[in-house]
């Protein structure tokens, strides 16, 4: 389990070092600054954050919407005493940070209360992902997204057409771009068109760009969006939606790598790899006449699938966590995340509107609730039979529990350690094992 924590200071504080003197597995990083601060949680994910306020002279609004976009990390506070004589400072902490402490600082009770942090912050974290995974903002551990994740690896590593097929509200584009960022032309550009939205009297200046005074109010030349993605790729979502005579156009683009301006009378070579989704199965729109042949065989290549919300439900409560945490800076204050009732409805709700249904649900919610928590009630989802799901939820507590446990015993943690990463107690550490069944280390690891 990794040990980093960022620490937020307003000046270089010695804080860093009785931290490390209380405890030498901690991996401390000091910033100074919101800024710094927020340009280190960019570049890297840190479980916990330890927010230094001794010195804070600025609006306590900064320092309130800073937190709110940063809520991933547990937060701990360490300030002075007479700070907590303001209304509004013990209602910052009390919305953002899981403990706090006050000057002079006990070392010791601040290292057990990092080791409870970064603990909890372990057992939410069960499911973390290859490096090579992390950047495809593809959320979830089931077993559909796991596989899709896999496929999009191996599909990056080629060149050739790709298709997408998943009902609207998938995720269709997040995976072409995780196809293009782990693919060869990832420094090009990634150009997305939505074929449905472009007017059709505008589609072929559009994607192919048009010379001056190829037609009527034709000002100077202009670069097609397919020109334009030259050296990177072209995402043609809803490709069902190209008129025919269109899609003719592209056929010779895909057979020849090189287009025609409207209007213009020389080739025009363009180096993109075509990703192209739809809603619908082009296979059926060819059988009705709709879609043509020869491009359906030119596109279909490399074909992805994206599993619909209903067929990962394992991923639901995890993808209304990212989405709460994305939109901080939209909820009100007072809500902190989801109640028991909240999560299980989400998890026995079908998602006929898929993932984007789920993100204006909880957007909704988190704007609209009344609560600290939100209810089934704020998500609109207060009706549904959720009784399967109550028990679902309280297997996958129980397994990510034993999870927890396992993996440190078999990496051969003591006992000791393993209490402190989980901010348990040794009597707590051992109820737990003999509830999951997990059979003590040797004598000599106990310790």
């Amino acid at each position: 389990m990794t040990r980093q924590v960022l620490c937020v200071a307003a000046t270089t504080a010695a804080l860093p070092a009785a931290l490390l003197a209380a405890d030498q597995t901690f991996d401390v990083c000091h910033v100074c600054g919101l800024a710094q601060a927020a340009a280190a949680l960019r570049e890297q994910h840190f479980p916990v954050g330890l927010l230094v306020l001794d010195d804070w002279t600025g609006p306590l609004t900064e320092l309130d919407h800073f937190l709110r976009r940063h809520s991933r990390p547990r937060w701990i506070a360490v300030f002075l005493p007479q700070a907590l004589e303001q209304t509004a400072f013990r209602q910052l902490i009390h919305d953002h940070c899981v403990d706090f402490h006050t000057w002079p600082l006990d070392a010791g009770r601040l290292s057990h209360t990092l080791g409870h942090a970064l603990g909890l912050a372990a057992l939410s974290e069960l499911g973390h992902l290859p490096e090579a995974c992390q950047s495809m903002r593809l959320t979830g551990t089931s077993t559909a997204i796991t596989l899709l994740r896999q496929q999009i690896l191996k599909v990056a590593g080629a060149d050739a057409p790709v298709l997408i097929w998943g009902e609207s509200g998938t995720g269709k584009e997040l995976v072409a771009r995780a196809i293009h960022e782990h693919s060869g032309r990832r420094d090009g550009p990634f150009v997305p068109i939505n074929c449905g939205a472009i007017p059709a009297s505008l589609v072929q200046s559009e994607l192919f760009g048009y010379e001056k005074g190829a037609f009527t109010g034709a000002g100077p030349g202009k670069c097609g969006l397919i020109e334009s993605a030259s050296g990177g790729s072209i995402f043609l979502d809803e490709i069902g939606d190209l008129p025919l005579e269109l899609q003719a156009n592209l056929l010779r683009f895909l057979q020849e790598k090189t287009i025609y301006r409207v209007g213009g009378t020389r080739s025009v070579p363009v180096d993109a790899r075509v990703i192209a989704a739809s809603h619908v199965k082009l296979g059926d729109a060819v059988e009705r006449g709709l879609f043509r042949e020869d491009l359906f065989y030119r596109l279909n290549v490399l074909t992805l699938q994206v599993p619909a919300l209903r067929e990962r439900r394992d991923d639901v409560v995890p993808l209304a966590q990212e989405v709460f945490h994305s939109y901080a800076t939209e909820r009100a204050r007072r809500v902190r995340g989801f109640s028991n009732g909240a999560l299980r409805a989400l998890r026995a709700h079908d998602w006929p509107g898929n993932v984007r249904e789920l993100l204006n649900r909880v957007r909704r919610a988190a704007v609209m609730a009344d609560g600290a928590l939100i209810q089934p009630h704020d998500l609109e989802l207060e009706g549904i039979d959720n009784s399967a799901a109550t028990e679902d939820l309280d297997t996958a507590r129980a397994s990510a529990e034993r999870l927890a446990l396992q993996g440190r015993i078999d990496a051969g943690h003591s006992i000791t350690s393993v209490a402190r990463e989980l901010g348990v107690s040794r009597m707590t550490l051992y109820r737990l094992m003999a509830k999951h069944g997990i059979q003590r280390p040797s004598r000599r690891s106990e310790d």
